[in-house]
């Protein structure tokens, strides 16, 4: 409770929290108050606002409304997806090598470094480029998350280390406490808020990396994402064009959520970081 009255004191997170919090809402409950039309044709290609369709047509002349509210659902399942995948792996090899410590810490800190001077939107590209059928939403999530763990590796293995000497852990390892069960109940829990920080920074990331290899065609198949939205604009001369509404509104709303959560992410490190507060 007390952490939670320090955070809404910051008005970082406040504003943060309330767009986020804010984009899911749109996302979860938009549909039910406004009817979504995904069929081809309904309006002009590129066609303005007609009052009732409130952002104009794509290409197709599909709703583009429509489209904005299924692209943010799907851009938010795969920053969260991502997120958890890329956290996850991060925090076990992190946690695991920083207690542990000896080679094994420095095997997996070398197979980090190996994986940290390849660059992740390079292996994307060739990843999803190799997948010409099935590339779905599911799939671009976890290839966003199986190569985007590294940085989370490398944060939480350094709390780890701080970590292993303390009196609580080496009190644990003279009780007989085990590997798992000291960094599960000892180590995992004085660190979690530094592992939602970096959750939070790894949804960020997801999202814009969906839509990074969604605008140069390598995105999913299966479905409209924000990513696709701008690929349609560029590879069909809305940018050229001018016709500001079919790439406008998905960059604004790529930007709101990425700001949110860089907001949401400094506020949080600012209540946990005793420097940052002063």
């Amino acid at each position: 409770m007390k952490l939670l009255k320090n955070l809404l004191k910051s008005p970082m997170f406040v504003i943060g929290t309330g767009l986020f919090f804010g984009t899911l809402l749109v996302a979860l409950f938009g549909p039910l108050f406004y009817s979504i039309t995904m069929e081809h044709g309904v309006g002009m290609p590129y066609g303005a606002s007609d009052g009732k369709y409130l952002l104009g047509f794509d290409h197709l002349g599909r709703d583009y409304v429509s489209m904005l509210l299924s692209g943010l659902r799907s851009s938010l399942y795969v920053g969260f997806l991502a997120g958890i995948i890329a956290t996850t792996i991060g925090t076990l090899i992190g946690i695991y090598g920083g207690f542990k410590g000896g080679l094994i810490d420095d095997l997996l800190n070398m197979m980090t470094n190996l994986f940290v001077v390849i660059p992740q939107f390079v292996v994307l590209i060739l990843i999803s480029s190799s997948i010409e059928e099935g590339r779905s939403l599911t799939l671009i999530g976890i290839i966003i998350g199986m190569t985007g763990w590294t940085w989370s590796a490398r944060a939480v293995r350094a709390q780890a280390s701080a970590l292993k000497s303390k009196d609580h852990i080496s009190l644990a390892k003279l009780n007989g406490d085990g590997v798992l069960r000291v960094i599960l109940v000892h180590i995992l829990p004085y660190i979690f808020s530094y592992v939602f920080m970096v959750f939070i920074i790894q949804v960020a990331s997801g999202i814009l990396s969906e839509s990074a290899i969604s605008m140069i065609g390598l995105g999913p198949l299966d479905t409209v994402s924000l990513g696709t939205i701008l690929d349609n604009a560029r590879s069909n001369g809305a940018l050229t064009g001018g016709v500001w509404w079919a790439f406008m509104p998905a960059t604004a709303v790529i930007i709101v959520i990425v700001f949110a959560l860089y907001l949401i992410n400094t506020s949080i490190e600012g209540v946990f970081n005793p420097r940052l507060r002063k």
